[in-house]
């Protein structure tokens, strides 16, 4: 009988009879990470020590990683994730101490998890190191030359680590229930600035040597690096953003609120332990919004809207400094712990700093997102399940709006059934009780009984939420009475043609996201004709209106004879995946694949591998990296 099967049965009795005592979280064991190699109840990494350099001319990476681990008793090899690394050698103790040589190997490789690094170590070892060096295919590193860049005069290189490409650019136990700190010396070409998710110059150096330190434990995920041509403004004592020179006064005026984002995120949550909350803005080619490394967020530039209207994002990955960052999903089944929590929290910061009315707007189209991809998984689809099984698949499979959206609506329909103050209080307590650890659903669903529902007798049904597709009817409904007005002057446009540019003056980025949401796909070519002259919408620079207008031309047919010089050009410069799958699959969809793949044959080189592979994916391209 497992421990495991008991501690269920034991819940289970808890949910007949309230007079017995719940199973403690504690009892509940530790999910086993199916996406990594690692055998961390063997040997464990507890401390990682970098030393490499770059190379722009060759796309190479090179150097030694010496790490301290942890072992059991009579432990006799340690084994690490790799993916088309070259391994040059290894031995027990640091790079520059005692040299022990040992053996080690390097297994069979499958599809997107690599292969295993098994290296042999002795029973009291506790340090080693491994001189190793990346390929120029790498599928974490972003290579750009100058003119992919902004300033078109020197190269720059990025990372991206989630969820399991840290493996690609460092030999390392890459599962998100394994933390550890880190150091790191970084050699660059003089005249170049190196930053990573740790603490960080805000000057060039004249020789092109960095370091840096993570006091801090993280998981492999959250390892990351940039090098560009790059200058630091600071917001605040404690806040700041980088970006290229001719970036930078636009970026540092658009995250002028960072540092109310955090003091409003501490006063509700506790406070931030991560000393300093910075972020870049990256060239075009980054293929998130965001990506939320410690004391450095990463973040692409279509953010940068001019009137700070799309800060939602920057709020987001603040949040990931409790949420994801702090307190860890244990495996890449458990990704809604992540998102959902940091969803719930990035809205509650809007609301502090923007008011209600603004947040829900955000919910609004949040839940709108969420209800088109459960329509197109399927409605009995298990990936629309919060608690996922992705054993055999890669990971970002499991990375969409039913990891954030639905995450979000449980952690809401819990906060309206408890009360506001009585929800907040768990949460700040959650974080508290959790902080830098990983865990798993189980042990959430554990944990939010013991200290949430049932003290409180709170009447959800938990397992429909974690356990069964869909949206459960009883789940929180956002009200948004900006969007009423939206939805009026949409209905009488589409009834009468009739547009007011008055009643639009004032709006936000989500009311035009959810005004273009409501237009039709069916009406006369005309319609799409006058609202483009009127709002010239397919002029846009504000990226997500844009994006969501270049969508609806595909849908309509306006696109041929209207704007596909903007979609081009918008596909071929911005590599965020999340505009461009919905406007390749719009193409794909409507008649248009030939024009897909060719605009996308043009637009691969400036894609990171996370984008480039889902959009290969979608047109059935079979060169995916």
């Amino acid at each position: 009988m497992s421990k495991y099967w008991i501690a269920a049965t034991l819940f289970l009795l808890v949910s007949c009879n309230q007079e017995q005592k719940t199973v403690t979280y504690e009892e509940i064991p530790d999910a086993k990470d199916v996406h990594s190699y690692a055998q961390p109840q063997i040997a464990k990494i507890t401390h990682l020590d970098l030393d490499l350099s770059i190379d722009f001319s060759d796309h190479i990476i090179s150097g030694t990683a010496s790490y301290d681990i942890e072992t059991a008793e009579n432990a006799d090899q340690i084994i690490l994730d790799v993916n088309n690394l070259n391994i040059d050698s290894v031995w027990l103790g640091e790079a520059n101490g005692n040299r022990i040589p040992t053996t080690f190997q390097v297994g069979s490789a499958t599809d997107f998890m690599g292969a295993p690094l098994t290296i042999d170590i002795s029973p009291n070892t506790n340090k080693i190191t491994v001189r190793y060096s990346t390929n120029p295919e790498a599928a974490a590193l972003q290579w750009l030359e100058p003119v992919q860049t902004l300033g078109k005069s020197d190269p720059f290189l990025f990372t991206q680590g989630q969820a399991i490409l840290t493996r690609t650019w460092i030999p390392i136990q890459d599962s998100p229930g394994i933390r550890y700190t880190y150091s790191a010396r970084v050699q660059v070409p003089s005249g170049l600035l190196a930053l990573m998710s740790a603490s960080n110059p805000m000057e060039k150096s004249d020789d092109g040597l960095y370091s840096f330190e993570m006091q801090q434990p993280i998981p492999a995920y959250l390892m990351a690096l940039a090098v560009g041509n790059i200058e630091f403004q600071a917001i605040s004592d404690r806040t700041g953003v980088y970006a290229e020179p001719g970036m930078l006064e636009d970026a540092a005026y658009e995250m002028a609120d960072l540092e109310k984002m955090v003091v409003a995120t501490e006063s509700l949550y506790g406070p931030y332990l991560w000393d300093r909350y910075d972020l870049i803005v990256l060239p075009p080619s980054f293929p998130f919004g965001g990506m939320e490394n410690p004391r450095l967020t990463f973040a692409t530039p279509t953010i940068i809207a001019g009137d700070r209207s799309l800060t939602a994002l920057v709020a987001h990955e603040l949040a990931h400094s409790w949420s994801g960052n702090l307190v860890t999903n244990a495996t890449w089944d458990d990704f809604w712990l992540n998102e959902g929590h940091t969803v719930y929290i990035e809205r509650r910061i809007m609301e502090a700093l923007y008011g209600r009315p603004y947040s829900e707007m955000l919910a609004k189209l949040g839940l709108q997102d969420l209800t088109a991809t459960i329509d197109d998984m399927g409605p009995a689809s298990e990936d629309s399940h919060l608690k996922l099984s992705l054993d055999g698949r890669d990971p970002d499979d499991g990375m969409n709006d039913v990891a954030y959206e639905k995450g979000y609506l449980l952690l809401r329909t819990l906060e309206e059934l408890a009360g506001r103050e009585i929800f907040d209080a768990y949460l700040k307590a959650y974080f508290e009780a959790y902080k830098f650890k990983s865990l798993s659903t189980e042990q959430w669903e554990s944990y939010v009984h013991q200290h949430l529902i049932d003290p409180h007798d709170l009447d959800i049904d938990l397992s429909a939420w974690l356990y069964a597709p869909g949206i459960p009817a009883e789940h929180a409904q956002p009200v948004s009475n900006k969007f009423d007005q939206v939805d009026r002057h949409a209905s009488e446009f589409i009834r009468l043609g009739r547009l007011d540019r008055s009643s639009t003056k004032d709006w936000s980025t989500h009311e035009w996201l959810h005004f273009i949401r409501q237009i039709p796909a069916d009406l006369h070519v005309s319609f799409y004709e006058k609202l483009d002259d009127v709002y010239a919408l397919s002029d846009s620079g504000n990226s997500e209106i844009l994006a969501a207008w270049l969508e609806k031309s595909i849908q309509s047919g306006y696109l041929r004879d209207h704007n596909l010089p903007q979609l081009r050009a918008f596909l071929v410069e911005v590599g965020r995946r999340k505009f461009l799958s919905p406007l390749y699959r719009a193409l794909k969809e409507n008649g248009e694949l030939a024009l897909a793949r060719e605009i996308f044959e043009e637009a691969r080189p400036n894609y990171h591998s996370v984008s480039s592979n889902s959009i290969s994916a979608l047109l059935g391209d079979s060169e995916a990296i």
